[in-house]
């Protein structure tokens, strides 16, 4: 197939013949959508491992079902998220309330001349915002992995989260506004 061809292949072309069971297609899908979804897994359960492990699920779950997709005018992403979600549930039931790190996360990386207290405070500003950000609803922990993890518009969230785009605006502004809140309240307990 010559070169201009290929570039004429559009997604929906690529996503028709995955349905159809084309292996290849399924792989561009795969390379499209994998490093999205593991973000979105990592930052829902905190762990590496975890995340690769859920990543990989997702796709082995979507190449098992993809005969049963059915094209409702949202991005093949939304498909996606929608499988990691009912994973990450799944995987928040399963577990014991207690947290464990792995002895790989646990390492603490020297960062050329930083000084070890200032490596401290970040750390423990990024856990306290990862930590309060867990403790938001699974629709706003997606919103803003698409938002600031894969970059994502407005437009490109309302239809992976099936909603209009004004919703997801009003919906990201109550978001912010509630971690701040929560991260604000953590900081006066302290």
């Amino acid at each position: 197939m010559p070169n201009n061809e290929k570039q004429e292949f559009s997604m929906e072309d690529v996503l028709n013949k995955a349905i159809e069971g084309d292996l290849d297609a399924f792989s561009v899908l795969y390379k499209e959508n994998v490093q999205r979804i593991y973000n979105y897994v990592y930052y829902r359960t905190g762990n590496k491992h975890d995340a690769e492990d859920l990543t990989a699920r997702v796709f082995q779950r979507a190449l098992n079902n993809i005969h049963r997709y059915e094209d409702k005018g949202v991005p093949f992403s939304a498909w996606l998220y929608r499988i990691a979600h009912n994973l990450v549930a799944n995987w928040h039931r399963d577990r014991s309330r207690k947290k464990e790190i792995s002895i790989d996360e646990a390492t603490i990386e020297f960062q050329g001349f930083n000084l070890p207290e200032s490596s401290m405070i970040k750390d423990q500003e990024i856990n306290h915002l990862m930590e309060n950000i867990r403790t938001l609803p699974a629709d706003r922990q997606l919103l803003l992995v698409l938002k600031f993890v894969d970059n994502l518009t407005n437009v490109e969230i309302a239809a992976i989260m099936d909603k209009s785009e004004g919703a997801i605006k009003s919906l990201y502004h109550r978001t912010l506004l509630q971690l701040r809140n929560r991260m604000d309240g953590k900081e006066q307990q302290e």
